[in-house]
């Protein structure tokens, strides 16, 4: 889902320390950190649920998508209408709930048209042409739309840093390192990373955009790595296919499958 977003009137930068993999090297920009109340001023570690003050713009952009997303959600004895809640009266838990109501009887694929439906209405008429003629699936647009991730989609990820990348054999900073994924981290949930924001999010860049993305999630510290350029593989084909629950972190985790059910089709 982090196709849209507000920039935060609470953002600093700052040089990175965070240790880089065979693929990842530093962006002298350092990273976007904010929002962030831990008192280290960084994502809290495994295990620990990073606490986040978000601001007006943050919370408004929370309850428009929420907004959107209610109306696929499945109603529940006490939830409240959209029309009785007014911009503020949403967090992201709520806005991850709405998420997870969204899921309740539908299929993988279901789910994942859903999220499609809702970006489509976010964006005005004739949005993805327009998009297409601006950037063109170049290196230049590549590594533009990695600029443009940190500072408007933090409010949905969390912090995260523009990082080298090897695309088809060329480097270039066209990658995106998210450090410990903020949608994750709240939901605990496999199959909402991937079927409601890893898959959606990447088709709709690849199919609505006309640029690639490849979205790289790690469950085991749970940062996610964003590659544009690179064209994601089939879903059969994807190593989080096959991914299991995170037992550790989800309340309807089963631990005896060794695929999270909310893959299976």
């Amino acid at each position: 889902m982090a196709v849209l977003g507000f920039p935060a009137s609470n953002c600093n930068v700052f040089p990175s320390s965070y240790p880089c993999g065979r693929r990842r090297r530093h962006f002298d920009g350092g990273y976007v950190r904010c929002g962030i109340a831990e008192a280290s001023g960084q994502p809290a570690p495994m295990g620990q649920k990073t606490k986040y003050k978000d601001g007006v713009f943050e919370k408004v952009f929370m309850a428009l998508f929420a907004r959107k997303m209610e109306k696929f959600g499945r109603a529940t004895p006490t939830s409240t209408s959209t029309e009785k809640k007014g911009l503020f009266d949403y967090d992201y838990d709520s806005f991850v709930n709405v998420s997870r109501r969204v899921m309740e009887g539908r299929t993988r694929l279901q789910q994942q048209q859903v999220v499609r439906e809702v970006l489509i209405s976010m964006l005005p008429p004739g949005a993805p042409a327009q998009f297409r003629k601006l950037f063109p699936p170049t290196r230049w647009a590549a590594e533009f739309n990695a600029a443009l991730t940190v500072p408007f989609f933090h409010w949905l990820v969390g912090p995260s840093e523009v990082v080298e990348v090897e695309v088809n054999g060329v480097k270039q900073k066209s990658g995106v390192l998210i450090k410990k994924c903020r949608y994750l981290e709240n939901s605990g949930c496999v199959g909402m990373c991937v079927n409601m924001c890893k898959i959606p999010t990447q088709d709709f860049f690849t199919n609505e955009f006309g640029l690639p993305l490849t979205m790289i999630p790690n469950f085991e510290d749970m940062s996610c790595e964003m590659v544009y350029g690179q064209v994601p593989p089939k879903f059969e084909d994807d190593p989080v296919s096959k991914q299991p629950c995170l037992t550790s972190f989800c309340s309807i985790a089963n631990p005896n499958s060794s695929q999270c059910p909310k893959l299976q089709a």
